[in-house]
């Protein structure tokens, strides 16, 4: 599995030039995709509706709102 490209605006592109606030989204060479956010399953596993949970090998990763908006166009229909 590798990394294919980037979804969006670099995080310098976003204003990040000190390398503190990164978080990105990435498309991988098997389709699925990556995302490197805040970690936030202790604070929001307890949130999730009844039909949802979060699998030992998975964790609750927050995106910031502009990243995955300025990703958009990049996402594929299908």
């Amino acid at each position: 599995m590798k990394i294919v490209r980037r979804l969006g605006a670099s995080p310098r592109d976003r204003g990040s030039a000190t390398g503190q606030s990164c978080p990105d989204i990435f498309e991988l060479s098997d389709g699925n995709f990556a995302v490197i956010g805040t970690e936030a399953t202790a604070a929001l596993e307890p949130e999730l509706p009844p039909d949802a949970a979060c699998a030992e090998d998975e964790r609750i990763v927050i995106v910031p709102r502009m990243v995955l908006i300025q990703a958009k166009s990049d996402i594929p229909d299908s």
